[in-house]
């Protein structure tokens, strides 16, 4: 099979129930054509932003789910969506290990087509910025107020594994995972660009550090700091080895 035979192929007819369903004939034509791209690189370059905006669509479309679950107190369905709303997290942190396979100098190339283009302009990763606060809101509503209860008493002091405290679980592993996939697209940078250059519309690389540094959920991380002082303050800050023991 020559390139014009596999182009053609790839394309398809679009007129398979299949094809039609899934809209392939437009989807397959979101990248640019294969004589157009700059390197051997760049279709790479445009699948993995298109998939990881396709995943952050469902995981937009899913938090909105989730919200309307939370406000009923559903915790199975919660607890459900949550779950798949990680694992397309995975999956977009898996994904980005690709774009490590490309050198900094095809990179370059891609980069000048790209215009002042930068991932802050993701209108999914902005809209997943706009819908962490909802998502909280609702809970602390629902499974706090509502219990006359709090993040210390459903991880300490009333400590007893019950729906709020495993839909607190799955927020902090959703601002977990978030906060990874920032990371990695940090590494990737580094990879690409340098830590020591101006990216971003020439804003210095610090605006994605500080990004890295904000939870979205910052009482769940807090009271685990809380527990272990707590802990310490009875059994000790430092404690014998257990090899001075015998």
């Amino acid at each position: 099979m020559n390139r014009e035979q596999f182009y053609a192929a790839m394309s398809g007819e679009g007129t398979l129930d299949y094809e039609l369903y899934l809209n392939t004939k437009t989807l397959l034509s979101c990248q640019s054509k294969f004589e157009d791209l700059c390197n051997g690189d760049e279709l790479q370059f445009q699948l993995v932003h298109q998939i990881e905006e396709l995943w952050m669509k469902l995981i937009a479309y899913t938090l909105l789910d989730i919200d309307e679950f939370l406000q009923r107190e559903n915790t199975n369905r919660v607890v459900t969506l949550f779950r798949r709303v990680h694992m397309a997290q995975r999956l977009m942190i898996q994904q980005v290990a690709l774009l490590e396979t490309m050198s900094p100098k095809e990179y370059q190339e891609i980069r000048k087509r790209l215009g002042n283009g930068s991932g802050q302009e993701s209108p999914g990763f902005r809209a997943l910025l706009r819908l962490y606060q909802p998502i909280w809101n609702s809970f602390k509503e629902n499974y706090l107020d509502k219990h006359g209860l709090n993040v210390k008493k459903i991880y300490d002091s009333e400590y007893s594994h019950d729906d709020a405290y495993v839909v607190a679980e799955a927020l902090a592993e959703f601002d977990e995972l978030f906060q990874k996939f920032r990371y990695e697209h940090m590494q990737l940078i580094h990879r690409t660009i340098g830590f020591g250059s101006n990216s971003l519309k020439g804003r210095p690389v610090e605006i994605l550090e500080e990004g890295m540094r904000h939870k979205f959920y910052p009482e769940l991380w807090e009271i685990r700091s809380h527990m272990t002082d707590a802990w310490g303050a009875v059994y000790g800050m430092k404690r014998d080895s257990l090899g001075g023991l015998h």
